[in-house]
């Protein structure tokens, strides 16, 4: 392969501190994940012992005060990791960032006393958090949530099932969203749960198409007492809380999902400058050309989008709907790149000998969690023209 046909994406970075830092995640990601990525995948090994790696390196708390254990870094840059990190194993870049998820309720919403306590364990102390709002029979209409969470003088008790669960069974915090009141959004709190509280429990993880590393279970909640000091935020408050998580973690997917893309289309240009055919590298003809073109330049609009969402972010100004906008269009992004590198490479595209069928097969995931791609355009609709009037 020339020297010239793979190179790293090039980033615009706010600070030479956050140059830094993408040079070590490179380090890291070549030393510690790329070269088990395929082989721990396959046998579906979660790499438990890398994310206490990722804790100490400062790598799970990135966007957060360093007050209490986080990075201070700007989303624009937090975002960037992660693509890095999902580039070179999706178990990896999607995990931290529901980890981020999981941080953000306590983060945003708990008390003084409550960040002080628990975060700095959360951000930097080798923990590892899941996120729990989807039930098996409520996904999209995530507001007619079942789980229940009833008030027994200092304490709560959670019952219910929770599904979908990243990290599920592995977890050492759950956040928590868990009806405390009536129908609807308003009758919902959050609560971060002990991984290790009596009464919870695990189902077999799912047997998923890909994304095999990461363990998705449903989690039972039988009788789960927890400390109102566990309570984040107000009673009633859950759901505004879970939405204000959700945008944020619409931009880590986002993010994620060009990772993918990236490691399909540097695969892909990799195999046709080296494929032969009619003498000559298959990366001649004009209509793999044309497609690599393709495959770049969706890549670039993705990254282009998401980072504007999160400059956003960072300014404190309103990201809803672009948050939407990156999730839904760098997720299909990645299913079209990732399709395409699986035809440029042909038939071995199709074999497990080469990493581009995981790719595919994982970028299919992505347009389905954190709201799947049908919510993100009701999101975004709802944005430009208002509810909808029936």
């Amino acid at each position: 392969m020339p020297e010239s046909a793979v190179q790293p994406v090039e980033r615009q970075l706010p600070t030479e501190e956050a140059r830094d830092l993408l040079a070590l995640v490179r380090e890291l990601v070549q030393r510690e994940i790329a070269p088990h990525a395929a082989q721990e995948e396959a046998e579906g090994r979660f790499p438990r012992e890398l994310f206490t790696l990722l804790s100490e390196s400062g790598l799970l708390g990135l966007a957060y005060d360093s007050a209490f254990g986080g990075g201070d870094q700007p989303y624009e840059v937090y975002l960037q990791v992660l693509e890095e990190l999902a580039a070179a194993r999706l178990t990896v870049g999607l995990g931290v960032s529901v980890h981020s998820l999981a941080c953000h309720a306590l983060a945003g919403y708990g008390s003084k006393e409550q960040r002080a306590e628990y975060l700095p364990d959360m951000l930097g102390g080798g923990l590892l958090g899941a996120y729990c709002l989807s039930e098996p029979s409520s996904g999209s209409d995530a507001a007619s949530l079942r789980t229940k969470a009833v008030r027994d003088g200092d304490d709560w008790v959670l019952s219910g099932t929770k599904a979908w669960i990243t990290h599920g069974g592995i977890a050492d915090f759950y956040t928590v969203l868990a009806r405390t009141g009536g129908e609807g959004p308003r009758g919902v709190t959050a609560f971060l749960v002990p991984g290790d509280a009596p009464g919870l429990a695990a189902a077999a993880p799912e047997k998923k198409m890909g994304m095999k590393g990461s363990p998705t279970a449903q989690l039972h909640f039988d009788e789960v007492r927890v400390g109102d000091e566990r309570r984040i935020g107000d009673e009633g408050q859950g759901f505004a809380i879970a939405l204000s998580a959700l945008d944020s973690g619409r931009l880590g997917i986002a993010a994620c999902a060009i990772g993918v893309a990236q490691a399909a289309l540097d695969e892909a240009l990799s195999y046709a400058t080296e494929r032969r055919q009619f003498g000559r590298p298959i990366a001649d003809f004009q209509g793999l050309r044309f497609m690599l073109a393709d495959m770049a330049t969706q890549i670039e609009a993705g990254r282009a989008l998401y980072l504007s969402a999160a400059r956003l972010r960072d300014a404190g100004r309103p990201f809803s709907k672009q948050a939407a906008m990156a999730k839904l269009l760098c997720t299909d992004a990645a299913m079209k790149v990732t399709t395409d590198a699986v035809q440029v490479l042909g038939g071995y595209g199709y074999t497990a000998d080469f990493p581009v069928e995981r790719y595919m097969r994982e970028a299919k995931v992505l347009q389905i969690v954190e709201g799947t791609n049908q919510i993100q355009r009701m999101v975004i609709a709802r944005h430009l023209a208002g509810p909808d009037s029936r």
